[in-house]
């Protein structure tokens, strides 16, 4: 059985920024943006993994959701409680670099990690947590 990743999810609540970030801060390319009922998707991913997609959606993308359902979660995403993503890089300081001097709310810097890593970290504008990882040499 073979199995891949195929898509994630990141809720944001500003797509403009979001796409601003993450392609322009990033270096990923937005594949999609898709509107519908209301609500709008933005799929970006990295130019070297087309197999693979980062999808921007609204806090709790459900139609059906409640209102106060809309708001706890919008209050989780401001304090920065929901999930991130763990991106690979070759180079943790020229990543941690680029991303600071384009203004990311730097949440550590890189340092080496004792499972084997050298990583740094970021909140994007909604506030979702990112590291960057490099795998050290043995």
């Amino acid at each position: 059985m073979d199995i891949r990743l195929s898509q994630c999810f990141i809720a944001v609540d500003d797509h403009d920024k979001a796409i601003a970030f993450y392609r322009d801060v990033l270096g990923l390319e937005v594949r999609n943006d898709v509107g519908f009922e209301g609500m709008r998707w933005v799929t970006v991913g990295a130019p070297a993994q087309p197999e693979v997609n980062i999808v921007l959606e609204p806090p709790l993308a459900d139609p059906s959701a409640s209102p106060a359902d809309r708001r706890t979660m919008a209050e989780l995403m401001a304090k920065g409680l929901l999930r991130g993503v763990i991106f690979a890089t070759d180079d943790c300081d020229a990543t941690f670099a680029r991303v600071s001097a384009a203004g990311g709310e730097v949440i550590q810097e890189p340092m080496d990690q004792p499972y084997g890593v050298r990583d740094c970290a970021f909140r994007d504008p909604a506030g979702n947590l990112l590291r960057f990882t490099q795998p050290l040499a043995r």
